[in-house]
C-alpha cells in the first residue's frame, strides 16, 4: 500500500511539474497550435 501511494504522490508531482515547466517555456497547446488570427483570452 505504501508503494501505491508514493507512486500516486510522483505521478502528482511529475503532472503538476510538467504543466509548470511546459507553461514557463511557451510549449502550451494554445500557444503551440493558434495561429495570430485566433481570438483567444489573455487569462487561460
Amino acid at each position: 500500500m505504501k508503494a501505491f501511494v508514493l507512486a500516486l504522490c510522483a505521478a502528482v508531482v511529475i503532472t503538476v511539474g510538467a504543466n509548470l515547466i511546459l507553461n514557463e517555456i511557451g510549449f502550451s497547446a494554445q500557444d503551440t497550435t493558434s495561429s495570430p488570427s485566433v481570438r483567444l483570452d489573455s487569462d487561460s
